[in-house]
């Protein structure tokens, strides 16, 4: 098995992050070029502070291509040392003593492995996130036209699985839009405080002073050269960057779960108020269309919970660099972001193709012929009835109603105590549950009114090549 075999093998069964940019992202070739391109910063960091010369930056960068380097042979190389970034100084030092023999020495000068590999994971992150944000913006635009469209759209509430009073879909959209922004949001600071990491051996920046480099300059130079945040501290065992970030993706992931559960509810056979555009087909029995998108959503959120714990874990890191809390996260953050990145591409495509049924809902608001109104009736009762002769009236229609299978209205008609005080008209405009919508389309408008942050994805610093 060649390398390009194993690592197309690599997502059989994670076919919601297949095929997508979060995929390409955070793939072994993304981290491998994120490693070289943070090796490559640092020579060009160390040139702008005089540490190095500008023909060393250039070598370095011309030979910083993951093309160039076999991704498995660096994996099984990884096993002596622990981590992937020993096996690629040694390939990185000796492609660019090729290049020029006399700018070898400046490969990785004064650093770590965990600089090198904590900057890559930073700038994977990144460039995952600028994914993630504009499908979340994508959606969120799907979200706002539902929203409007459907204002005033009646529909069923369900509370504790059962109807509760009538809601509009124009709010539940608006409600999952809110989220989405919830989310958005989170990521978009998430995205502007990522961090390069330098800090040598032990987080001082001894080597890099012995060097010649003056090191509090170093770091925003280098920072700089990446379009990454200059951190205060080196942060080996100050994990608040991994942190904040499984918050952020593990709250976007959970936010898409739960468009994805009401979807999948909503969707049911018996239900059918909602489809997605364009459904799945079943291996067994070709009348079905099932709910592909909102299904691959919905495994996500219940995958990104314990991907984040095991990232939070790891903030309990021992002494200046740790021994396993570190090696811990690798794996965990990329899968967090490759997972939530295709959670959000087929959250977008969800959500713009989206068959919203009125009739059904309508229909369906009928299922309990009056009954799903019930509250409106107690509260416009009690003052003509007062209080205790209201919910006893009401008991006596609902009983007669669920007994003879008749609307909710045509109870109360029979009930003289009903008529004394309130017309068949009135009756019926009481139960109708299209007139009893609170301030739903209010709060569509209002939720509608929401932006999100900007968003402006910091550039990478100019690849001289």
């Amino acid at each position: 098995m060649n390398s390009a075999e194993f690592s197309a093998s690599g997502n059989l069964f994670s076919p919601g992050s297949t095929g997508g940019p979060a995929e390409a992202a955070t793939g072994d070739h993304a981290f491998l070029q994120a490693l070289l391109d943070a090796e490559a910063a640092l020579t060009r960091a160390q040139a702008r502070v005089g540490a190095a010369p500008a023909s060393a930056a250039t070598a370095v960068t011309a030979a910083a291509e993951a093309h160039r380097y076999d991704v498995r042979d660096l994996a099984l190389r990884a096993r002596a040392g622990g981590n992937p970034v020993i096996p690629l100084i040694a390939d990185l030092t000796e492609r660019v003593a090729q290049l020029s023999a006399a700018d070898a020495e400046f490969v990785h000068r004064g650093a770590t492995s965990q600089d090198i590999l904590d900057t890559a994971l930073m700038l994977v992150a990144a460039r995952t996130l600028d994914h993630v944000l504009a499908d979340l913006d994508r959606t969120a635009d799907a979200l706002a036209a539902l929203a409007a469209h459907h204002r005033a759209t009646p529909m069923p509430g369900r509370t504790l699985t059962q109807h509760a009073v009538p809601t509009t879909f124009g709010l539940k959209a608006a409600g999952w839009r809110s989220l989405v922004l919830d989310a958005y949001d989170r990521l978009v600071t998430v995205r502007g405080s990522l961090p390069a990491q330098l800090g040598g051996a032990a987080g001082t920046l001894a080597a890099f002073g012995e060097f010649g480099a003056p090191p509090l300059d170093l770091v925003p130079a280098y920072a700089s050269e990446l379009g990454l945040v200059a951190p205060v501290l080196p942060w080996h065992t100050l994990r608040t960057p991994v942190a904040d970030l499984a918050g952020a993706l593990a709250l976007t992931a959970g936010t898409l779960g739960k468009i994805a559960a009401d979807v999948l509810v909503l969707s049911r056979t018996e239900i059918g108020e909602l489809a997605e555009g364009s459904g799945g087909d079943s291996s067994a029995m070709p009348h079905k269309s099932n709910p592909v998108r909102a299904t691959l959503i919905a495994a996500t959120a219940r995958q990104l919970p314990s991907l984040a714990a095991v990232l939070y874990t790891s903030l309990a890191a021992e002494d200046e660099r740790p021994a396993g809390a570190w090696h811990a996260e690798w794996q965990p953050l990329r899968d967090a972001l490759r997972l939530t990145g295709g959670a959000a591409r087929d959250a977008a495509e969800l959500c713009a193709g989206l068959t919203v049924h009125p009739d059904r809902m309508r229909a369906n608001l009928d299922r309990t012929a009056g009954l799903i109104v019930s509250e409106r009736l107690s509260a416009a009762l009690a003052p003509l009835l007062g209080r205790a002769e209201a919910k006893q009236a009401l008991a006596r229609a609902t009983r007669h109603a669920t007994e003879h299978g008749t609307h909710l209205a045509e109870a109360l008609g029979r009930d003289p105590a009903v008529l004394e005080v309130c017309t068949a008209e009135r009756v019926r405009d009481l139960t109708d549950p299209t007139r009893y919508l609170g301030s739903a389309p209010e709060l569509v408008d209002r939720a509608l009114a929401r932006q999100p942050l900007s968003h402006h994805p910091r550039t990478p610093g100019q690849d001289p090549r």
